[in-house]
């Protein structure tokens, strides 16, 4: 008799090493989907925060995460 953890080991396939959904398409982390092109400043903040989440693999960041992000572009109180 197998117990409930040999169960679950046995039959978890772990699927977020592929970068797909169940659906087949790519999963979604981008923070800002359109970027205001008169907005440069915007934009490169997008791109550091969509950075961040790629590297740390989180689909959703925390408002320290933000703010860690911000200090690494350089914002200072």
């Amino acid at each position: 008799m197998q117990t409930l953890a040999e169960e679950t080991t046995r039959t978890f396939v772990d699927r977020r090493g592929t970068g797909e959904t169940r659906t087949g398409a790519p999963e979604r982390r981008q923070f800002k989907a359109t970027p205001d092109p008169t907005r440069p400043d915007v934009a490169e903040f997008a791109a550091a925060v969509d950075a961040y989440k790629l590297r740390h693999r989180r689909r959703f960041v925390t408002f320290d995460e933000l703010f860690d992000v911000m200090t690494e572009l350089g914002y200072h109180k």
